[in-house]
C-alpha cells in the first residue's frame, strides 16, 4: 500500500491527528514511568525480611509498682511462654523489627571514631532472640545465657558482645569475615562479634541501611515487650492462650492489647508503598483507556467524514480488506508519531524522577514494552472503525453525490 496518499490525507486534516499523537506521547511518558515506579515499590515490598514474619507477634508488658522485681517477672514469663503448646520460642526485646519504631547509633571499625563507620539499628534482647525471630546464622553462635546484662537504657556503655548482620559486618570490615572482629561505639567501647546473621531487616523499611542490624545481650528493666514465634498456623490460637496465661500468672501488671502480629506491622510499614503502587496502577489504567478512546474517536471521525471517498475506492475495485488496511495504516502512522515524541518525554521524565527523588534510572526494557503496548492498543482501538469503513458499499457512497 502507498503511504503517500495516507500522509497527504493526514496533512489535510492534521489537527485531529496531531492532538491524538500528542495524547499518545503523553500517555507513553506517564505509563512507562508510572509502571516502572510501581514495580520499584512492589519490589521494595517483596524484599525478604530474613525473619519468620508470618508467625511472630509481640506485646508490651508494663508494671507501675515501685521497686518491682522486673527481671524476675521477665524470667518467670519467659519460662512459662517457652513451654506452652504452639510456641517455638519467646524473647524480651526493646523494640520490634518492621514496626517503624526502633533505635540506631553509629559504630566504627577502630577506636576513637576512626576507620570504617556504619549506622546500626540495635535491639536489646537475650539468648533466645535468634530462634524467636527465625533468622539464620551464617557464622558463630548466639549469646551465652550467662552474658545477658540487666541494665537501664539508655546506658553509656554497651555489652561486650553482639550478633550482627552480614551487611553491617561488610560495612565495618569490608571483605574480611566479621566473626571474631571487634568494633567500637562513639565512646571507644569495644564490642566483639560472636555471631553473624545472614540477613535481617530492622525497624524502618524506608531506610537505606535497613539490613544494618545488631542484637545486644541486655534486658531493659523499665519497659520491654515480648516477642513470640509460633508454629505455622497457630498464631491466632496462641495469642489468645498467651494473654490468658500471663494474666493468670500475675494479674498485677499491664499487658498491652491488642497484641500485634509482625505481618500486620509489615503491612503498616509498607502502607505508603502499597498505596503508591495501587495509585500508579490506577492512573496507568485510566490513561491507557483515555488514550484508546482518543484513537477510537479519531478513527471513527475519519470514517464518518470519508464515506464518499471510501465508496469511490470500493467502486473502482478496492476490497474490504484494502479499506481496513488503509485506516489501520493511517492509525499506525499517527500512533508511531506519538510514540516517537513519547520516547523523548518518557526519558526526560525518568531522568527528572531519578535526580529529584533518588530513584533508579528508567530501565529501557520498560520503554520498549510501552512502545509495543501502545502500538497494540492503538491498532485495537482503530480495528472496529476500520471494519465499519469496509462495510460502506459503492451504492451508498454514490447517493451522496
Amino acid at each position: 500500500m502507498e503511504i503517500r496518499p495516507i500522509l497527504s490525507s493526514l496533512l489535510r486534516n492534521r489537527a485531529g491527528a496531531v492532538l491524538v499523537a500528542l495524547q499518545i506521547a503523553i500517555t507513553l511518558a506517564i505509563v512507562v514511568n508510572a509502571v516502572y515506579v510501581a514495580q520499584q515499590r512492589l519490589s521494595h515490598i517483596g524484599r525478604p525480611s530474613g525473619l519468620d514474619d508470618q508467625n511472630i507477634f509481640s506485646f508490651w508488658v508494663n508494671v507501675y509498682e515501685k521497686d518491682f522485681d522486673y527481671l524476675g517477672m521477665v524470667n518467670a514469663d519467659m519460662a512459662l511462654l517457652r513451654q506452652m503448646p504452639g510456641i517455638i520460642d519467646a524473647t524480651p526485646m526493646s523494640q520490634m523489627p518492621l514496626s517503624g519504631s526502633g533505635s540506631s547509633t553509629q559504630f566504627y571499625s577502630l577506636p576513637d571514631k576512626k576507620g570504617e563507620k556504619a549506622p546500626a539499628n540495635y535491639y536489646l534482647t537475650d539468648d533466645h532472640a535468634v530462634k524467636t525471630l527465625g533468622v539464620k546464622l551464617s557464622a558463630g553462635t548466639t549469646f551465652d545465657p550467662n552474658t545477658i546484662e540487666y541494665k537501664p537504657d539508655p546506658d553509656q556503655s554497651w555489652a561486650p558482645t553482639a550478633v550482627i548482620t552480614a551487611a553491617l559486618g561488610k560495612s565495618l570490615f569490608k571483605d574480611e569475615p566479621p566473626l571474631g572482629k571487634t568494633f567500637y561505639d562513639d565512646q571507644g567501647h569495644p564490642i566483639r562479634v560472636i555471631g553473624v546473621m545472614e540477613h535481617m531487616q530492622g525497624s524502618w523499611v524506608g531506610w537505606d541501611k535497613l539490613d544494618h542490624v545488631m542484637l545486644t545481650p541486655r534486658i531493659n528493666p523499665d519497659a520491654t515487650q515480648y516477642a513470640i514465634r509460633t508454629a505455622p498456623g497457630e498464631i491466632d490460637r496462641v495469642m489468645a492462650d498467651v494473654e490468658v496465661a500471663l494474666r493468670k500468672r500475675d494479674p498485677n501488671r499491664v499487658i498491652a492489647t491488642p497484641m500485634k502480629k509482625m505481618s500486620d506491622m509489615k503491612l503498616q510499614s509498607y502502607a505508603g508503598d502499597s498505596l503508591m503502587a495501587v495509585t500508579l496502577s490506577t492512573v496507568t489504567g485510566l490513561v491507557v483507556i483515555f488514550s484508546a478512546l482518543g484513537i477510537f474517536g479519531l478513527a471513527t471521525f475519519n470514517v464518518n467524514t470519508r464515506t464518499r471517498q471510501i465508496g469511490t475506492r470500493r467502486a473502482v475495485g478496492a476490497r474490504k480488506r484494502d479499506i481496513v488496511r488503509y485506516f489501520m495504516t493511517e492509525n499506525w502512522l499517527i500512533t508511531s508519531l506519538g510514540v516517537a515524541v513519547g520516547c523523548c518525554l518518557a526519558l526526560a521524565a525518568g531522568f527528572w524522577l531519578s535526580t529529584e527523588f533518588q530513584l533508579p534510572r528508567l530501565d529501557l526494557y520498560y520503554l520498549i514494552a510501552g512502545v509495543l503496548g501502545l502500538w497494540v492498543v492503538g491498532q485495537m482501538a482503530a480495528w472496529q472503525p476500520s471494519r465499519k469503513a469496509a462495510k460502506v458499499s459503492p451504492a451508498m457512497a454514490t447517493r451522496t453525490v
